[in-house]
């Protein structure tokens, strides 16, 4: 809970009061920086009109603590809009205070970008002078906190609207909450609440965050990452699961130094996980039941007599979140370090790539059987004997197959056209043309364009850490869909800028590249380095699967993200970035988070309710909103390491409408949508998402 500092109360003898707020658990440290418009309301439900289960309204609570006699009710009785006013009558205190106050959690609360102001109104009607706006803010290192009382309000009869400007927003607050407080005898009638940020009115947009409303903005969190986070994975539970293993480091490895962290969003609190082999450069994946597959790792660091290379564990591991702990499952048929991961339509795991326990390439086939809970063997396994390198993006297809996009790490691609369609059951390999300087693709990234279903990936990206080139800006798109699917040449990446703000040539791109599905449906790309492990590059963009456009100019993480670093999306609609481990051997522990520009256009829209949160197959799913929503989608929660996560998808889900209660139409083809944990959003018609329900497909 929160509080404030003491305040005597005005009837009766002196009293301390400490405001203290009842409060949703539901609280993420790592939330979105301000979303705005110009007079656009920030706050969700600031009219009081949707109401919850109790018939409260929706995104508001009974708050308050001491000892009085008090009512709350909503008010049908001349409102000063709509339907609907908040009614606090205080018949007699002791102690304390009561007040209507916005429930501090993710979807209700609103967000704030530090350094920008706020103005905050409220239409009251208050029988007495004992009566305050109060004000808390969430801070990232610090939870919920009680920030300041922004003002008093007069006594009033009629309908009197208040607005106060708020203090500059402190460093490390993403999110506040307020209200008015009552702490004396009498009656406060409230409505027609709104938030509105006072930066700076943007041309041609409706909205008031200055250049967030157009780039969006970063912010780099008051703590550090406690491992060197070299592979992420969003669980199903909305967690981060950070593995490090010996993080690059031979000298943790020659200690026996393993690490795996889990960072909690709601508490901005890490646990360490005991880690039971080296897990650097391993694959992951998330299981149909939200546990994490780890495959592999790192058996070996490269001999000084250079006699031999890495080598791969045949370690496998089962990581679950409710446990958080790791259980050993029976070996790969194979070493594997850098191994490729993909989930398919009926759970199982294909493993492709890598480098085995003697350092050489691995050419088999590794297969995870979910319903078995066991890797099969080489012989039960179908088997080419094909080397894909390692971490071959390998994309499932809507017919089952895989589509090896190029993208992979360390040196050349493949021989030949560097892209190709695998068929596990018929063990075909076909080649698939057109990718642009399939030798210069390393630590490129490709997706799965949203929506899933209209089956284009989109490669961008790469260089050569052999060769070391300057990377280049190519990008490539494919539409699996046509009968011999040929990549085309993409838009070019946008230029950015280098350490010192020295812009890029023409030519230059980046490699390290990361791309992060969004709910909106946009691609946002961000990250990466011009050479190996080296000069990294200060650039950021918006990818329009629509139009095929980039929008240029989003804002740049402030901390370089080259080599091991990874983005993705979080439950809360906003970006985070991990990682960068330069040619030095230094690992930068800084956690940077992006609030996208659709999180600075107004008041998120809330799913009130989902009829169940397991999906089948060809289903209709019911949910219930606060107002209209203009798309609904499911995405894959990430697992990525190095440029890659093949798995990440966006799954469109069409709507059936009657009003407030939207059907959602879940695809029958379990291609589209493996089986698993899924974030569900909904969009508003302002361009805003909701926060993320986890539903379970399949």
């Amino acid at each position: 809970m929160t509080s404030a500092p003491p305040r005597p109360l005005f009837s009766g003898a002196n009293r301390v009061r400490i405001a203290q707020v009842l409060v949703l658990t539901l609280v993420l440290v790592v939330l979105v920086p301000g979303r705005s418009s110009a007079g656009a309301n920030l706050l969700a439900n600031g009219g009081l009109e949707a109401v919850d289960s109790t018939g409260f309204p929706l995104c508001w609570e009974k708050s308050g603590w001491g000892d009085s006699t008090h009512t709350f009710e909503v008010s049908k009785t001349a409102p000063h809009g709509g339907a609907n006013a908040m009614k606090v009558t205080v018949a007699a205190i002791t102690n304390g205070d009561r007040k209507a106050m916005m429930l501090e959690n993710p979807s209700c609360a609103p967000n704030v970008t530090p350094g920008h102001q706020y103005d905050a109104s409220v239409w009251y009607k208050s029988t007495t002078a004992n009566t305050v706006l109060t004000i808390f803010r969430h801070d990232a290192a610090q939870g919920w906190t009680y920030w300041t009382d922004l003002a008093t309000l007069p006594v009033a009869n009629a309908w009197t609207k208040k607005t106060v400007r708020t203090p500059v927003v402190p460093p490390g607050t993403d999110q506040v909450a307020w209200g008015v407080t009552i702490y004396g005898a009498g009656t406060l009638q409230t409505d027609d609440y709104t938030f509105i940020d006072a930066t700076e009115n943007t041309p041609g947009t409706a909205c008031s965050a200055g250049a967030a409303c157009t780039k969006g903005a970063w912010q780099v969190m008051p703590f550090n990452s406690p491992v060197r986070a070299i592979h992420t994975v969003v669980l199903k539970n909305g967690d981060v699961l950070l593995v490090a293993g010996s993080g690059n480091d031979p000298d943790a490895f020659a200690q026996g130094t393993f690490k795996t962290s889990v960072y909690h969003p709601r508490t901005g609190t890490f646990t360490t996980v005991p880690t039971p082999a080296d897990l650097f450069c391993s694959g992951h994946v998330q299981l149909s039941d939200g546990r994490v597959l780890i495959m592999g790792g790192n058996k070996d660091y490269p001999a000084a007599d250079a006699s031999h290379g890495y080598k791969g564990l045949r370690d496998s591991y089962i990581f679950d979140p409710a446990t958080s702990a790791y259980t050993r499952v029976n070996d790969m048929s194979a070493g594997s370090w850098y191994p490729s991961a993909t989930v398919m339509g009926n759970g199982d795991v294909i493993s492709l790539g890598g480098l085995g326990e003697d350092s050489s390439g691995t050419v088999a086939t590794q297969y995870f059987n979910a319903a078995q809970q066991r890797w099969l063997s080489l012989g039960e396994a179908k088997q080419t004997w094909n080397f894909w390198g390692l971490y071959p993006s390998m994309i499932l297809m809507q017919d089952g197959r895989l589509f090896y996009s190029g993208s992979h790490v360390f040196g050349n691609g493949t021989p030949g056209t560097g892209a190709s369609i695998y068929n596990y059951g018929t063990e075909a390999i076909t080649p698939v043309g057109g990718l642009q300087r399939k030798d210069e693709r390393d630590q490129s990234m490709s997706v799965l364009l949203p929506p899933a279903q209209d089956q284009r990936v989109l490669t961008i990206g790469g260089g050569n850490i052999d060769s070391n080139p300057d990377a280049n800006r190519l990008t490539d798109i494919i539409d699996l869909k046509q009968a011999n699917p040929v990549y085309q040449p993409g838009p070019l990446l946008p230029s950015g800028t280098m350490t010192g703000g020295v812009p890029q040539t023409a030519t230059q791109g980046k490699m390290y590249v990361s791309t992060v599905l969004l709910p909106d449906g946009k691609v946002f790309e961000t990250g990466g380095g011009l050479h190996n492990r080296a000069d990294p590059v200060y650039e950021a963009s918006m990818f329009d699967p629509v139009t095929n456009t980039f929008n240029a100019g989003m804002a740049t993480d402030p901390v370089p993200r080259t080599y091991h670093s990874s983005a993705f999306l979080l439950p809360d609609g906003r970006v985070m970035a991990v990682g960068d481990n330069p040619g030095d051997g230094s690992f930068d522990m800084r956690i940077s988070v992006y609030s996208p520009p659709y999180l600075f256009k107004g008041a998120r829209p809330q799913i009130t309710s989902l009829t169940g949160t397991q999906w089948a197959y060809g289903s209709t799913n019911t949910i219930k909103v606060d107002g209209p929503i203009t798309r609904a989608a499911l995405i894959r929660p990430e697992a990525v390491t190095h440029s890659s996560d093949p798995n990440q998808r966006f799954v469109d889900l069409p709507m059936t409408v009657n009003g407030n209660t939207i059907g959602l139409n879940l695809t029958s083809n379990p291609n589209l949508a493996p089986p698993g944990w899924y974030m569900l959003f909904a969009l508003g018609t302002n361009g805003v998402p909701s926060v993320a329900e986890w539903v379970h497909v399949g």
